[in-house]
Order: C-alpha cells, then structure tokens, then sequence
C-alpha cells in the first residue's frame, strides 16, 4: 500500500459531523481512563466496510511528561491501540465476530511515518479486509494528522474469552465485565 493511497479520501467525511461520542463509544468498547484512545466516530459506511474517528491529543496525555521530555510524541504502540479502539468499536457495534469483547489478535506491515504530538488530532480510518465470525476479524487501518497519512497497517482482531477473564478478574479483587 503506497502511503498517499487513503483508505477514503479526508474530503469524504465531515471532522464536525460526530457520530459517536465518547460516551457511545463506551457502549461498544471497555477501555476507560487513561486507555481510551477515541474522542468520536464522525463516519461510517457499511457498503464499504469502513469507519473513521478521531482522538484528539492534549497536553494532558500520561504519556506527555516522559514520552519525551521537552519533545512529547505520541508512542506508536497508542497510535495503533486507537486503530485497535475503532476496530472493536465497529467490529462490535455490527456483531462481525459474535464475540462479547474484542482484543488485539496481531499486526502487520505497521508504519509510522511522521509524528504525533499534543495539539493533533489523529484521523483512524479503519477497513475490514477480511472476518471469520468467531475467529478473527482483519483491517487495514490510516491515522492521519491533518491530510498526511502518519502511520498504516494492518490489524488483527480476536475474540477474547471474557468467562475467564472475569473469574480472573475477580480473584484479583476487580470486577471485569463485558459491555
């Protein structure tokens, strides 16, 4: 994939035009604090097995103060759990794996291209490629800062067994539920 191709075109989706808040994305997704990794949904299209959101990235990041310091950039290892984030988040929303809860299944072919830093707002497109319900689900997946693509790949998503997560859950004295 060249890294000028876009997955959709950033003339095609409106940034203004939310979708999904932070707090239907908590519908679909189990992340919460400092992991959430999505401010908003602004564009889906199911003909096209495709959705775009957006994190916005302050100052305030837990990453900002050592991730470097006086030069804060955005880990990639993030860039790619916001990608995760959106995956899952559409992934669930349509029931594509007939999973209570998705979770990283691997990555291929993964470029960061340009940095990240606070003041940004990371553009995801995701685009399934390919789902084996109750297997895997397989996207391609863009973020972008402004119009240039800053990382892509290709992301791989699993169905995670929530039974034995949540007695595990338990024994450490947590409680761990799937929406």
């Amino acid at each position: 994939m060249a890294p000028r191709d876009y997955i959709i075109h950033p003339s095609e989706y409106d940034l203004d035009r939310v979708i999904a808040d932070i707090h239907e994305i908590r519908r679909w997704n189990m992340q919460r604090f400092e992991m959430e990794q999505l401010t908003a949904i602004v564009h889906e299209d199911q003909s096209r097995s495709l959705c775009v959101g957006y994190k916005d990235v302050t100052r305030d990041e837990f990453w900002v103060r050592g991730h470097f310091p006086e030069m804060p950039l955005m880990p990639g290892v993030l860039m790619c759990e916001a990608a995760a984030q959106l995956s899952s988040y559409y992934t669930q929303k349509h029931n594509l794996l007939d999973a209570k809860l998705v979770g990283f299944g691997g990555m291929e072919e993964v470029r960061f291209r340009e940095p990240v830093i606070p003041g940004d707002r990371l553009v995801i497109t995701v685009e399934r490629v390919r789902v084996r319900p109750k297997a895997m689900i397989v996207c391609r997946f863009q973020g972008l800062v402004r119009e240039s693509i800053v990382v892509d790949g290709i992301i791989k998503g699993v169905p995670l067994p929530t039974d034995a997560l949540e007695t595990a859950g338990k024994r450490a004295g947590g409680t761990v539920t799937a929406p």
